[in-house]
């Protein structure tokens, strides 16, 4: 609903613009210019999803395997311990408990198609537990907000699209992304904890989390003594030797657990390129309207005002091209995408305001639709504080995205 009055607004906004440049300052070329917008980016939204379809088809049918071979079975007993601590409402036997870590581990590794189920299956889950079943839960805002923030290990849909606008080096998103979407996902889990009043200093809590902070902050204090060049080439060597290693381990795992590794490719393969044909009609949509909207000179009005006010505060305003994509984000995941591809389109697909929107595409998820979705499902009316903890944790996402992309970008 938020992105059909988006897609109607840029049209809109687009059409007013130029009838202003046509009757006001005899701007002959502005209908043209629109129209050729629209060719333009229709023609474009179909070339990226033909080469989306590869790397799609690809790194889903690697996720089969680790879905497949009990890769999420391992994450999940791993976080098992924390996630008892952060849901004190469920019951240990509960059936909920294990639906939510394995949603959670499908989605830390970009199973987006195995963690929605799972999803919407531990929130009916969750009702049953709730006492008012018009009025969200302490538990099911937790999962929500985990859901939202959007901690993945693997950004595979970033890194496929950079790939498909001929990225020189697609992985070199994976550290950033990481790193951004872990500061997401701690103040999601910080913020909500202080709202329902969980102690973050027991022993379980403050482990994961204080172990997992300390991981990050001796990585972001080992790139900081780098120099531009040295962080480029360890952020990238790093980044596709774990890549790579994370591809073996799914492989061994499923041998271990004796899968057929190569028919379970195929399976996850099968998904990925009904995927990609799936997003085709959806790209196009929104890449039209972005092209409208820039071509108008709305996109750049709008930009050149943010970024007078970021200079106002003596801010560097190279990021600033990239905020469509971060504004975008928490309303909808195709508008995101669609802003992110067309920064991509525009400024060069490896220019830093290419690489600030993919981190900030890769660091948050769609919050309103999750909340939309996931609420919907069981029929809660009242989500309580949800959404501003889920915006909390996207902020904060946005936030690290900037710093981050300085460091690793700049």
């Amino acid at each position: 609903m938020v992105l059909n009055y988006i897609w109607i607004a840029f049209f809109l906004i687009a059409f007013i613009i130029g009838v202003v440049e046509l009757v006001f300052f005899g701007n002959v070329e502005i209908f043209p210019a629109l129209i050729t917008s629209t060719f333009d980016n229709a023609k474009l939204g179909f070339e990226i999803s033909l080469w989306l379809t590869g790397a799609m088809t690809m790194w889903l049918g690697i996720m089969k395997i680790g879905e497949k071979g009990g890769m999420i079975r391992i994450i999940a007993k791993l976080a098992a311990p924390l996630f008892r601590k952060l849901f004190p409402e469920i019951p240990e036997d509960h059936p909920a408990n294990g639906s939510i870590i394995m949603n959670i581990a499908a989605n830390m590794l970009g199973l987006d198609n195995a963690a929605t189920p799972m999803g919407l299956k531990a929130m009916k889950e969750l009702q049953e537990l709730n006492p008012n079943k018009d009025v969200a839960s302490n538990a099911q805002i937790m999962f929500l907000v985990l859901n939202t923030s959007g901690l993945t290990i693997i950004p595979v849909a970033v890194m496929a699209i950079l790939a498909a606008n001929g990225s020189s080096n697609p992985s070199e998103v994976f550290i950033p992304i990481l790193l951004s979407t872990f500061f997401s996902t701690m103040v999601g889990i910080i913020v909500t904890s202080l709202y329902q009043r969980i102690n973050l200093f027991n022993k379980v809590i403050l482990g994961f989390i204080g172990g997992f902070s300390l991981l990050v902050s001796l990585l972001i204090f080992y790139f900081v003594s780098l120099s531009q060049e040295e962080i480029s080439t360890v952020s990238s060597v790093s980044g596709t030797f774990i890549l790579f290693s994370i591809i073996i381990s799914f492989i061994l795992v499923g041998l271990k657990n004796k899968i057929n590794i190569y028919e379970t490719f195929i399976e996850g393969a099968k998904e990925g390129f009904s995927t990609s044909i799936m997003i085709i009609p959806y790209l196009v949509a929104i890449l039209i309207a972005i092209g409208v909207f820039r071509a108008s000179g709305a996109m750049d009005f709008l930009m050149d005002g943010i970024r007078f006010i970021i200079s106002a505060m003596n801010l560097d305003t190279g990021f600033v091209d990239a905020l469509p994509t971060a504004i975008m984000r928490p309303l909808s995941g195709s508008g995101s995408r669609g802003m992110m591809i067309e920064a991509m389109n525009t400024y060069g697909v490896d220019s830093f305001t290419a690489k600030v929107a993919a981190t900030f595409q890769g660091a948050t998820d769609t919050t309103f639709y999750i909340i939309a979705v996931y609420f919907g499902s069981i029929s809660v009316r009242n989500t309580r504080y949800a959404i501003t903890a889920g915006l909390l944790a996207d902020l904060a996402g946005v936030i690290a995205a900037i710093f981050i992309s300085y460091l690793f970008y700049a």
